[in-house]
């Protein structure tokens, strides 16, 4: 069982990071941010006590930088010890490379920390709890990335979490599978959400990215990242320069940074790099994790912990340093449209399933519109279905959730106007958090299809493709009535290939 207690919020920094690169753009790309404009950020980041010794490496101008983000539930003035974070997260903003570039270390990595004048071997999050940002800095050098020079420390509180997504008019989000738990049952936060494409605002984006009932930190790290990326490219800079105020005092009032974000001459280096950055996508590095076991014993539960080799985490580290370059003909985001011939659909992991696919159309009823399933699927994934329970997990795995599996709604834009919509979903492992999903709406234009990366044609299908890195996380087609995607599980499992084979085998579902 992986679960957190609801009295303690998730790792929801990622969400806080992302609106303070996109707001800090914002800022240095227009006209209002002037040097008093600059004075009145420092103001609002200054809502907040400065972190004391943070351990940063001040850039010059121009020079790249790393920044170390920390999600906690600390409250600044207080002391740590009972404090805690979930995850870590390092961002490298290099004005000579086309990416962003974003790592998770998982909070349960196995590590040496200092303690009682010896070394104590503990869980990653532990440090900051002994010794605030400083410790857990230190032990990042000194177990998982010896050289990492830290620019910048930014440690975000949750409590404004909610507050920032309402801000901002929400995000629309691609949630995978039904999320459920009852805190009255189990103590834990409770979650209700269905499977399909959605507008997740306050409370619904809370209980979604703070997720971890059955999540490894492999699965919650992406899920988090994911949403990120959602809210990256949802908003424009018009809807933001106009909320910069409203957004910058509700972070800076959740957030503690190193001195030197404190001043205007600080704000504005790493605005101006920032600002290099606007154009640029998220690149997530996956950190090297092995899940190591943590069965029960006589003596109780052993810690679950995450382990990495040294060489592993060397490699990620150095592509996480490295720029990227992006080729000569990246100009245009679409590449040219053209024909791709898949290997054969065995060779691809896939199996042929039409009965299941037509089984799930018609369970869906009216969908009220023109529904489509794919011919092939993942050759170890199974649908799911209200009658099985393949797809639900402690602590009541047994329960049948109706209406669950497969969903036909409801869905609507950011005007309110309605739009027929329907998912199914697949499951490969729902232990690790591996599930995959068809959806369909007469919403053609949503804000996840807002900017593929390529075009491809498969079966006479022009499917546009989105990437994360060299994965592709979704592909969709349009009809003149409706759009429709294949969305990969949470951390890319499904191959490119198969991804792309599964859409192109859409098939109108008959009578």
């Amino acid at each position: 069982m992986w679960l957190i207690p609801h009295s303690r919020a998730g790792a929801l920094w990622r969400f806080a990071l992302a609106a303070f690169v996109v707001i800090a753009c914002v800022a240095a790309t227009t006209a209002v941010a002037g040097l008093l404009q600059f004075k009145q950020f420092a103001t609002y980041l200054s809502a907040t006590p400065a972190l004391k010794n943070a351990q940063v490496v001040i850039p010059n101008p121009g020079e790249p930088q790393t920044i170390l983000i920390i999600g906690s539930d600390h409250r600044a003035g207080t002391s740590f010890g009972s404090s805690n974070t979930d995850t870590m997260m390092l961002v490298r903003l290099d004005p000579s490379s086309s990416t962003i570039n974003v790592m998770s270390i998982p909070r349960d990595l196995k590590v040496q920390i200092p303690e009682a004048g010896g070394l104590a071997t503990s869980k990653l999050n532990s440090a900051y709890s002994i010794g605030g940002p400083n410790l857990l800095e230190s032990v990042i050098k000194k177990n998982v990335f010896p050289g990492l020079k830290i620019n910048h420390i930014v440690d975000v509180n949750f409590g404004g979490f909610q507050d920032l997504v309402n801000a901002i008019g929400c995000v629309y989000t691609d949630v995978d599978h039904r999320y459920y738990n009852n805190t009255a049952q189990t103590g834990y936060s409770s979650i209700d959400l269905n499977a399909g494409y959605q507008k997740l605002c306050g409370p619904d984006a809370l209980s979604f990215v703070r997720f971890r009932h059955t999540d490894s930190d492999i699965v919650r790290n992406a899920r988090q990242q994911d949403f990120i990326r959602w809210a990256k490219d949802q908003y424009g800079v018009t809807a933001l320069v106009s909320n910069r105020d409203t957004l910058l005092k509700i972070f800076g009032k959740h957030t503690q940074t190193d001195r030197s974000l404190h001043t205007t001459d600080g704000l504005i280096n790493l605005f101006n790099l920032v600002a290099f950055s606007a154009g640029h996508t998220i690149k997530q590095l996956a950190f090297p994790a092995i899940l190591l076991p943590c069965p029960v014993t006589a003596t109780g539960q052993t810690p679950c912990y995450v382990s990495a080799d040294p060489s592993a985490e060397a490699n990620v580290y150095s592509k996480f340093m490295t720029p990227t370059i992006a080729p000569a003909t990246a100009a245009a985001p679409v590449v040219a449209a053209k024909r791709h011939r898949s290997p054969s659909a065995q060779a691809l992991g896939l199996a042929a399933d039409p009965a299941d696919g037509k089984s799930q159309a018609k369970a869906l009823g009216n969908a009220g519109l023109t529904v489509y399933y794919p011919k092939l699927i993942d050759s170890s994934s199974q649908y799911c279905m209200d009658v099985t329970a393949n797809c639900y997990e402690p602590p009541n795995p047994t329960t049948v959730y109706v209406g669950a599996y497969p969903r036909a709604y409801v869905l609507h834009d950011p005007s309110g106007q309605p739009h027929a919509a329907y998912r199914l979903t697949l499951v490969v492992n729902s232990a690790l958090g591996e599930y995959y999903g068809v959806q369909g709406t007469t919403w053609r234009t949503p804000p996840i299809l807002k900017t593929p990366q390529q075009t491809r044609i498969v079966h006479g299908k022009k499917l546009l493709v989105y990437l994360n890195g060299h994965h592709i996380t979704l592909v969709a087609w349009r009809t003149p009535q409706a759009a429709y995607w294949i969305s990969n599980t949470l951390n890319d499992a499904i191959s490119n290939g198969a991804m792309l084979a599964m859409a192109g085998s859409l098939t109108k579902a008959g009578p």
